[in-house]
Order: C-alpha cells, then sequence, then structure tokens
C-alpha cells in the first residue's frame, strides 16, 4: 500500500526551487565537492545527526577522531561517533531500496550501543516527551511487514526521489523498528536514497537545520502522527533540503581557485584525459588557464603527463586515483 499523504501547493513549489538550486549545483561543479569540502561537510552531518540524539561530542572532537587522535569524553559519545564514521564512509556501497542494506547500516551504527543492533525490536515501544506519551509505535508482531510494504513503495512507488525520501523517513520514524537508532536512520537513509539520484546529498548536511532548531523537526513528527499522514513532515523535510541548498550555493558563490578546479576534476575518476577534457568541464577558462592549472597539477603530484605538444595527455596518479 502506498503510505498516506497528499501533494499540497507548498510541496510542489518546494520541489521546483531545490530542482533549480540542483541544477545550479551542477552547473558550479558542486555535485562532487573538493576533498576538503567533503570532510567538513561530512564531520558537520555526523556531529549534527548525533548532536539531535544526545550525543555531547563537538565538530572539533569527532575531527580529532576522524584523525585518529585521542579524544577524552563518555565512552558511548566516542562509540557512536566511531560507528558513523564507519557508516558514512562507505555510504556508497549500501542499497537505498534493500532492506538487507538497511539492516546491515543499522548494525553497523549501534554496534556495541545495543543488544540486538541491525534486527528489528521483539517488544512494543512508545516515545514519551515530559509526563506525556508523543507516539506509541506499531506492534512489534508487525515490523517485518510494515518494512516490507515501505521498502516495496521505496522500490516501485512513482513519486520524484525528493518525495518518496521524506515519506520514507517519516514513516520509518512513526514504525520506530528498532529499540534505538531509529533517528539517526531515518536521516542517513533519506541522506542515501537522495545522493543515489543526486550526488550532491552525499555531502550536503541538512542535518545541520536539523539540529539547530529540533522542536520544529520534532514537531512536524508530531503533527503528522495526529493527522494520520505524512504531508506536514514531507513540507518541512524539503524546506530543510531547500535552504541547505541555498547555503552551499551561497557559500560557493565565488569563482573557483586553480587548486579547487583541479581538485574537483580529479574526483569525477578520469583516469587518463587531455586538456580539450579539462577545458570542456571549465569552459570558462582560457587554454592558457587550463596550461597552468595542469602544470601545477602535475607538480604537485596529482597526475603525471605523458607525450608533448598535441599529444600530451595526462594520467592520474595511483594516490588520487583512489579518490
Amino acid at each position: 500500500m502506498k503510505p498516506p499523504y497528499e501533494i499540497t501547493p507548498a510541496i510542489l513549489r518546494s520541489v521546483s526551487l531545490i530542482s533549480e538550486k540542483i541544477g545550479e549545483v551542477n552547473a558550479k561543479y558542486l555535485n562532487r565537492q573538493t576533498p576538503q569540502l567533503r570532510k567538513q561537510n561530512r564531520i558537520k552531518t555526523i556531529h549534527s545527526s548525533l548532536q539531535i540524539e544526545g550525543n555531547t561530542l563537538s565538530e572539533g572532537q569527532i575531527t580529532a577522531i576522524l584523525e585518529n587522535k585521542r579524544v577524552l569524553g563518555p565512552e558511548k559519545d566516542i562509540l557512536e561517533v566511531l560507528n558513523a564514521v564507519a557508516v558514512y564512509e562507505h555510504l556508497t556501497l549500501y542499497n537505498p531500496v534493500s532492506e538487507k542494506s538497511f539492516l546491515s547500516a543499522h548494525k553497523l551504527l549501534m554496534k556495541g550501543l545495543i543488544k540486538d543492533a541491525g534486527k528489528y525490536r521483539k517488544q512494543g515501544v512508545g516515545i514519551v516527551k515530559g509526563s506525556k506519551v508523543e507516539h506509541v509505535a506499531p506492534p512489534f508482531e508487525n515490523i517485518p511487514f510494515l518494512m516490507k510494504d515501505l521498502f516495496s513503495y521505496l522500490k516501485n512507488g512513482k513519486e520524484i526521489t525528493l518525495i518518496k525520501s521524506c515519506v520514507f523517513h517519516y514513516e520509518m520514524e512513526f514504525i520506530h523498528p528498532f529499540m534505538d537508532g531509529n533517528g539517526r536512520m531515518g536521516r542517513l537513509w533519506q541522506t542515501l536514497i537522495l545522493m543515489n539520484e543526486y550526488p550532491v546529498f552525499e555531502f550536503l548536511p541538512f542535518e545541520t537545520l536539523i539540529s539547530k532548531n529540533q522542536k520544529e523537526y520534532y514537531k512536524a513528527l508530531s503533527l503528522s502522527d495526529n493527522q494520520g499522514k505524512s504531508t506536514l513532515f514531507i513540507e518541512y523535510m524539503l524546506s530543510i533540503i531547500d535552504k541547505s541548498l541555498s547555503s552551499l550555493l551561497n557559500y560557493n558563490s565565488r569563482t573557483l581557485k586553480d587548486t579547487e578546479r583541479l581538485e574537483y576534476f580529479i574526483t569525477l575518476g578520469k583516469t587518463t584525459f587531455t586538456r580539450k577534457d579539462y577545458m570542456n568541464l571549465f569552459k570558462e577558462i582560457s587554454s592558457a588557464t587550463a596550461s597552468r592549472d595542469l602544470k601545477k597539477g602535475v607538480e604537485s603530484g596529482m597526475f603525471m603527463k605523458e607525450g608533448d605538444k598535441t599529444r600530451t595527455v595526462y594520467k592520474l596518479s595511483e594516490r588520487n586515483n583512489l579518490i
């Protein structure tokens, strides 16, 4: 069965705005970010998603963990970060429409944190806010069927990916299939669904905006629960995605420098190329600028030069071939 929701004017407007911004992202070569920016945004994503769940470590501490430095902090918080880093580093290996992949990601994300990581819960749960029961999750006996239906919708549903990602996020939160880790899995899997069609979402930390105003996030979930459909949550999440894309575009509105052009180019994975290939991507630069860029790339060890004049080709160095 298709999960219940409506396509409202607000949803259509957000989809239109997001589509325009994704086009601009592609035009400005931001769909594959430089290694440095990728690292920064991944740290922001991990920090924000875990902060929503009560993790106390700072971005600086997470950076230190990524660099294999010793960090002082609660053992549980450090383990949460280590697990999240492991999952996000292998994000492209997960299949967004595979329930098996979904359970595998939860197993790694919650390794050492809960007893049954990677397995659906075997008892009833409710979400309590203060003295009020905010949400009573479906009986655990129904979870396998509900999750099977949800993945079937994800795989076969006719809606566009932007909407389906929001629907999956909400419905998974409503089903609450795990004893713990549901929130971070909902945000992780929405990212995975989106990046499967739009590469920029692998490094777009929209969780940062959620963490800055968590009340709105939980309010959107609660209001959708009350209405029995995910419409309001879809509107909320699309607005978050739109704002995140705006931030990315505003941050990167300046002209790319030579090193940024080179770093972007090598992320495309083209192992052998010519100056013409380089200029076909960066159409706004002159042939002289392209030659200076490529000379700098050779001098810095990004790639090697072979041949001379019109027969010159460049080959990506082995260390950059792994990016």
